[in-house]
């Protein structure tokens, strides 16, 4: 299956699924597969998280990149291969040439976080950093690979890729043999129609979903249409399933064998990485986390859609810790966990002490305050607050600021 051109007819079958993970065996483990009692709590089904965040190179993305990098022939590989990825296909094609003697080149966008960029490095790639997305980093790798002779690697579109991803789903139906419903965080689509191309040749009972994030979500269009249709723009945190345009190999798999796609918000795909780092000890970039965050969306509702047990991919767990920072702070914030108040009260003596004592009295940690005398419409005796609180959830923030308001306070939220 090793040419030059990537995005060609053809479909994926259990045949090449199973091939492919007759090439993986000395390479890869199965990666591990969490019974989630909190995600099942909430949602009333029975839920198990398949953790691609611990598989070598931090994602998925090693099953293809092995795969496709291992069927080139000897004189591909001594011309080298060149790929474009926002991180996780970088790390996969990267570790992969490491192993099997190839040089790589991997074109990232401009963002990229650190962590991803390093890891590349260290694999031993060289990268060079060009455009803001995915999509202008394919264009400029296909660009070297013709003036340089190299064998570009595409990060979903092409039969070897989406077949070695594809082992994945094997996993789950052994891991999870009653298994009913998977959820697969989608991007370009290669994971996902790996998986329906496996799981539907074993069972075709099991029901296959994709989750993309709302800002990035180019399937639900394209299926549609019945082709695929690039995004005119896109904006997420999920780096890693930011695709503008489904591709041509893997679109074919999807629109005959997968059950549907849905779409989560980018507050739930923050909701999802606390929840995951809280209540499942797993660490998870945002387009990792979007099948979680389906669930946690759907709540209750989730038993009406699916049936259990449902399997949720984690599909990768690189992310830079400074984003992670953020992340986490803005899915505290979803959840209720950090409430910020402006508070006016009279400007003297004792009465910043005495909200600090009253917020103290409602079990609220003070994370930061703030004075300001300067507003045009406080008076002159008046003074107005800015604290920023932890609190223990919803209902928590309500009975803080309900409080405030009935001890006399001009409190807005």
């Amino acid at each position: 299956m090793a040419d030059d051109v990537d995005a060609r007819p053809g479909t994926v079958t259990l045949q090449d699924v199973l091939a492919a993970r007759e090439g993986l065996a000395d390479v890869l483990t199965p990666t591990p597969m969490e019974f989630s009692q909190a995600l099942s709590d909430r949602t009333g089904v029975q839920v198990h998280l398949k953790c691609e965040n611990l598989q070598r190179a931090g994602s998925f993305k090693m099953r293809g990149a092995y795969t496709r990098l291992s069927r080139l022939t000897a004189e591909e590989k001594a011309r080298g291969v060149v790929a474009a990825s926002a991180g996780n296909h970088a790390q996969g094609v990267a570790l992969a040439a490491r192993l099997l003697g190839i040089d790589a080149v991997v074109y990232m966008p401009h963002g990229a976080s650190m962590p991803k960029l390093g890891a590349t490095r260290g694999y031993g790639a060289t990268v060079i950093q060009t455009g803001t997305t995915i999509d202008h980093c394919i264009a400029a790798a296909q660009e070297h690979a013709q003036q340089h002779g190299s064998v570009f690697v595409h990060p979903f579109d092409h039969q070897d890729i989406v077949a070695g991803q594809g082992t994945c789903g094997l996993e789950i139906l052994e891991q999870v043999p009653d298994v009913k419903t998977i959820l697969v965080c989608t991007g370009g689509g290669g994971l996902i129609a790996g998986i329906a191309a496996a799981v539907k040749g074993l069972r075709p009972d099991v029901k296959v979903v994709g989750v993309q994030a709302a800002e990035a979500a180019a399937w639900p269009a394209s299926l549609q249409a019945g082709h695929p249709i690039p995004l005119e723009s896109m904006s997420t945190m999920a780096d890693g399933i930011a695709v503008g345009r489904p591709g041509d190999v893997p679109f074919g798999v999807v629109a005959d064998l997968v059950d549907g796609m849905e779409t989560v918000s980018e507050s739930a795909l923050a909701r999802s990485v606390l929840f995951l780092v809280e209540h499942a000890k797993l660490v998870s970039e945002p387009a990792g986390a979007a099948a979680t965050a389906h669930l946690l969306e759907l709540g209750e509702q989730a038993a009406e859609h699916y049936e259990g047990p449902v399997v949720a991919l984690i599909s990768g767990g690189n992310i830079d810790p400074v984003l992670l920072q953020r992340i986490l702070r803005k899915g505290m914030t979803v959840a209720g966990r950090y409430l910020q108040l402006q508070v006016r009260m009279p400007d003297g003596p004792g009465s910043l002490a005495g909200v600090l004592a009253r917020l103290a009295e409602l079990r609220c940690s003070v994370i930061e305050v703030q004075h300001q005398r300067r507003l045009p419409d406080l008076a002159v005796d008046e003074v107005a607050i800015w604290v920023t609180l932890e609190t223990m959830g919803h209902e928590h923030a309500d009975e803080v600021y309900q409080t405030l308001v009935d001890d006399g306070y001009r409190v807005e939220r």
